[in-house]
């Protein structure tokens, strides 16, 4: 995956993947605090995009058929996310599209199941939030994404390099980890 920084319109670089790791592991230390993360933050997504699958846009829009159950809030993060994704590299764009698919896949799950997808995203949303709200009170940092909201695309590309790590795999890791 590409560490070199991508020049935005205006001329100015945006930040690294490995910049934005080494600053996002500042605040991810703590062992506790990244086993809360390893959880929390698949949690977290998953439960954002089930809860933004519910915005139906493409009805909103007045399109019919299949293609107004799937333009919704959930595919239009997707879509503005992966231009950031992109921006880093086409191997993090590739791995945060597997993200989404599995995310999309539960989500369909949930559905077809007649459960309420609704009810499930909230909850876990909100359960997998206290929890990383606990892990920093753990740390003893604030969140990341309190200084740049990017930093919230930034956690599961964060974990994914941990459990990575973990396995034995060679992937860009923050410094100091």
């Amino acid at each position: 995956m590409s560490m070199t920084p991508a020049k935005n319109n205006e001329g100015m670089t945006m930040r690294s993947l490995q910049q934005f790791l080494d600053d996002y592991g500042e605040s991810h230390r703590h062992p506790v605090n990244q086993w809360v993360h390893i959880v929390c933050v698949p949690a977290i997504l998953f439960s954002t995009l089930g809860l933004l699958w519910l915005a139906p846009l493409g009805r909103w829009l007045g399109l019919d058929g299949g293609a107004a159950e799937w333009v919704n809030g959930a595919t239009l993060l997707g879509v503005l996310a992966g231009l950031v994704y992109l921006r880093l590299s086409f191997g993090v764009l590739l791995l945060m599209v597997a993200w989404f698919a599995i995310s999309v896949v539960g989500i369909l799950a949930i559905l077809s199941a007649g459960w309420s997808l609704f009810w499930i995203s909230l909850i876990v949303w909100v359960a997998a939030w206290a929890l990383q709200v606990w892990g920093h009170k753990v740390e003893g940092k604030k969140p990341s994404f309190v200084e740049d909201v990017v930093f919230l695309l930034i956690g599961p590309i964060f974990v994914t390099f941990e459990v990575a790590h973990r396995l034995g795999l060679r992937v860009p890791r923050p410094a100091g980890h």
